[in-house]
């Protein structure tokens, strides 16, 4: 029987564990493009909602650009900087518990002359600052929840045309809906509308702001294919879009697509994109709803974590691996957002692990970093026990969020097979179990560490004895929380290590990682709809861990 209350257990051979989180790369400097005219726009002492920059912080009439870096910090990238350098931008408190799952520009909410900053918490919850210059932001103003309901939240600009930025929002079932900005920042956005469906077939969908001087916003959207979708706004409050409009092939040569709005003073919004080897390029809106030819920014952005204004769902929760050698010592390794990892730093002491059950699960908590879990003696502990109960179990997992509450789960099968879901409280102190089924014990390896499919739900992948590895995705139900499963391939069995580091590559989207019997490790990256694309070697020596986490 699972307990979600704590229970005293007889002292654990292994010892608490400070688990590493991803450190701050130096912040890349830029090159922004020339002014296309000598008369930048002017910024007003006081603006009309939704008119002007959509992020203009240093009032140079120019808008900035704004990045989260791997460590949790915000930065700011001020148009007028000489030196081309990042600095300091602190949204709310610097609070390194709480680490938001987006954040948003929308630009000027209310009319009071500065733009706004939006967050995004994983449990649902929007948040409204004001930017108080090129420093950060006064706490918030407003809090709205419920939007975990969506997996994509983005600011278009003014796509109604009354001079107010609005917001679109993505649901997991692609229905897309319009949130009518007000003016008000005490009560920010109307109520929705619905304003179309089958958004799910783009995996980044970006609110450009006005890429064609008509005043009203845009946005563009991207398919797994690579092609990319221009829609103009229109105006409306009941379709604010026109049609889409194939603006070309080759995007998904990028794992990152953002709005970097008007960055060159010409009135026109642009964007940027990143390469997974973190080379980052703008493209430059030519007021046809296309873009010029592209030209290079800088390198080093695959330290960025966000780019603010990016079109891909926000990740969170997992970005880094456990190796246990074949000595019981534990070593932590970093994703770079390249595909590659950081070099391995030992977190325990030598040999003090082995013989332990332990799982390294996607965060329980809200700091957005990974949790290592330790089974001993029927009690699972997160450094203090959180559930009793669990004699009985042989796997345990922690794939992410599995009943759209925006809080870490758990799986754990038992002995016999019964596969439960294991509900986290948002805190990592305790979980509630719900059971799922059984006859999972057909399966040798289950992994997750985030969403496979695209779609930002966590998912999970099982593998046979035999080598048949399935796909279950996830559904946002707590009774249910897997639809049916789907075969992903066979040949699986030649590998004998398989562990999910979540978000490798920087696309957003968990990844695999597999050792064979040589101590060869491969990266298996998502493909964005439920397959993972051919292998890419990472290393040898993979042998030295008897298990991966």
């Amino acid at each position: 029987m699972f307990l979600s209350t704590p229970a005293l257990a007889a002292d654990r051979p292994s010892g608490n564990v400070s688990v590493p989180t991803p450190k701050a790369t130096a912040v890349p400097k830029l090159d922004r493009p020339a002014p296309q005219q000598k008369a930048l726009r002017a910024r007003p002492a006081i603006k009309a909602p939704g008119s002007g920059p959509q992020f203009d912080v240093d009032g140079d009439g120019i808008d900035e650009t704004l990045v989260r870096l791997m460590d949790g910090t915000t930065h700011v990238w001020l148009s007028g900087d000489p030196n081309h350098t990042f600095s300091a931008y602190t949204i709310g408190s610097a609070d390194s518990s709480v680490r938001q799952k987006d954040i948003l520009t929308p630009g000027n909410l209310d009319g009071t002359g500065g733009p706004e900053v939006l967050t995004l918490s994983t449990t649902g919850t929007l948040s409204l600052y004001h930017s108080e210059g090129a420093g950060g932001t006064g706490y918030a103003v407003w809090n709205g929840s419920g939007w975990q309901i969506y997996n994509k939240v983005f600011a278009p600009g003014d796509v109604t045309g009354d001079g107010k930025p609005d917001l679109l929002a993505r649901t997991y079932a692609g229905d897309l809906y319009l949130y009518q900005g007000t003016g008000s920042d005490s009560s920010p956005f109307r109520s929705r509308v619905k304003v179309g469906g089958g958004w799910g077939i783009y995996d980044q969908l970006v609110g450009v702001g006005d890429m064609n001087k008509d005043g009203i916003g845009d946005i563009v959207a991207r398919r797994t294919d690579g092609q990319l979708f221009y829609y103009a706004g229109k105006g409306s409050t009941t379709a604010p879009l026109a049609a889409a409009v194939n603006i070309g092939g080759g995007w998904n040569a990028y794992n990152q697509i953002a709005a970097a709005y008007d960055w060159d003073g010409d009135g026109l919004d642009d964007i940027v994109a990143r390469t997974p080897s973190g080379d980052l390029y703008f493209y430059l809106a030519d007021g046809t709803g296309k873009f010029r030819p592209r030209q290079k920014v800088g390198p080093g952005f695959n330290g960025v974590d966000l780019l603010v204004g990016s079109g891909a769902n926000p990740r969170f929760g997992k970005t880094s691996l456990i190796g246990m050698d074949t000595k019981g010592t534990l070593f932590w390794y970093g994703a770079l957002n390249n595909g590659a990892f950081s070099p391995r730093e030992q977190v325990s002491n030598t040999g003090g692990w082995l013989g332990t059950k332990i799982a390294y699960a996607s965060s329980l908590d809200q700091d957005g970093y990974a949790d290592l879990l330790e089974l001993y003696d029927g009690v699972l502990y997160n450094n203090n026990s959180i559930a009793s109960g669990w004699g009985k179990v042989n796997l345990f997992i922690g794939p992410g969020d599995l009943n759209d509450d925006g809080k870490g789960d758990l799986l754990a099968r038992d002995s016999s097979g019964v596969l439960y879901l294991e509900r986290g409280n948002g805190s990592g102190t305790g979980v509630s179990a719900v059971k799922i089924g059984s006859g999972w014990n057909a399966y040798d390896k289950i992994v997750g560490g985030g969403d496979f499919t695209g779609d930002g739900r966590a998912d999970i992948v099982a593998r046979t004895p035999s080598g048949t590895l399935y796909l279950y995705r996830g559904t946002g139900s707590a009774t249910a929380p897997f639809a049916s499963r789907v075969t992903i391939g066979n040949g699986w069995q030649t590998y004998n290590k398989l562990a999910s580091p979540g978000d490798l590559d920087g696309d957003n989207r968990a990844d695999l990682v597999a050792v064979n019997s040589k101590g060869e490790a491969f990266r298996y990256s998502s493909g964005g709809t439920g397959q993972f694309k051919p292998p890419v070697k990472l290393g040898s020596g993979w042998n030295t861990y008897r298990d991966l986490y």
